[in-house]
C-alpha cells in the first residue's frame, strides 16, 4: 500500500494545479504525456484507469481519453481485452526515428537558413554558449534541456507550422530515450562543433550548407546512440 501511494504521488506532481473547469482532459494528457516522457512511465508499463483517476482524484472519463489521445500520439498502446500500455522503445524503434529525423531536421535547418529571422543566429550561439558552460560541469541534464531548446529555436525559425508539429513529435520520442548521449565521452564537445557548422551556414543564409551540416549532425547522433544502446 505504501509503494502504490508513493507512486500515485510521484505521479501526481505532473499534474498542472488548478486546472480550470471543462479543461480535465486536457491537464490529464500533459501530465501522462510528461510522465511518459520523464520514464516515470517506463515502456510496457501497464496504465490502469481506476489508478491513474485514483492518483489525479478525477474520474475515470478523463483518463480515458487522455488515454486514447496519447494512443494517437503513439505513446501508449491500447490492446482489445488487456488494457493499455506505455508503447515499448525496440532498436527498430530507434533506428526509424533517426531516419525521419535526420530528413525532418535538415528541413528545418534548410528553412531557417532561407527565412533568418532576426535574433535567431543570437539565440542559437547563446544556447551553445550555457551548453559549453554546461558540458565543462559534466551536467549532462543541462545539456540535455539546452539541447532541445537549441532544436526548437531551429524548428520555431522554419516558420511551417507542419513541419513544427513534426518535429514535436519526433522530440517527444527522443525525450523517452534512455540516457542522454551527450554525457558519453567527448560528445558534448562534438556537438557544440556540429552545431557551429549549422549556425554559420544559417547566418550566410546558405540553405544547402545548413542541411548538409544538419543532416550530419542527426546521423552522427544515431551512431552515438546506437554505440550507447548496444554498450560498445
Amino acid at each position: 500500500m505504501a509503494a502504490e501511494d508513493d507512486r500515485d504521488k510521484d505521479l501526481r506532481r505532473y499534474l498542472v494545479p488548478g486546472t480550470q473547469r471543462g479543461r480535465t482532459t486536457d491537464a490529464v494528457t500533459d501530465a501522462l504525456r510528461e510522465a511518459i516522457l520523464d520514464g516515470a512511465l517506463p515502456p510496457t508499463a501497464w496504465l490502469r484507469e481506476d489508478q491513474i483517476a485514483g492518483a489525479f482524484r478525477v474520474s475515470r472519463t478523463p483518463v480515458r481519453e487522455a488515454l486514447r489521445r496519447l494512443a494517437d500520439e503513439g505513446l501508449v498502446v491500447k490492446t482489445a481485452h488487456h488494457g493499455t500500455t506505455v508503447a515499448p522503445l525496440s532498436l527498430e524503434d530507434v533506428l526509424a526515428l533517426y531516419v525521419v529525423r535526420e530528413d525532418l531536421e535538415g528541413l528545418a535547418a534548410r528553412l531557417a537558413a532561407g527565412r533568418c529571422p532576426p535574433g535567431l543566429v543570437d539565440t542559437l550561439d547563446g544556447i551553445d554558449a550555457q551548453m559549453k558552460e554546461a558540458a565543462a560541469a559534466a551536467d549532462t541534464t543541462a545539456l540535455s534541456r539546452l539541447n532541445l531548446a537549441w532544436h526548437g529555436a531551429l524548428r520555431d525559425a522554419t516558420g511551417n507550422s507542419y513541419l513544427g508539429r513534426f518535429l514535436g513529435q519526433v522530440e517527444h520520442a527522443v525525450r523517452r530515450l534512455p540516457a542522454s548521449t551527450l554525457g558519453y565521452k567527448d560528445r558534448a564537445e562534438e556537438a557544440l562543433a556540429e552545431h557551429e557548422a549549422v549556425v554559420r551556414a544559417i547566418e550566410a543564409r546558405d540553405g544547402e550548407a545548413a542541411e548538409r551540416a544538419a543532416r550530419a549532425h542527426m546521423r552522427r547522433a544515431r551512431e552515438i546512440r546506437l554505440t550507447v544502446m548496444l554498450g560498445e
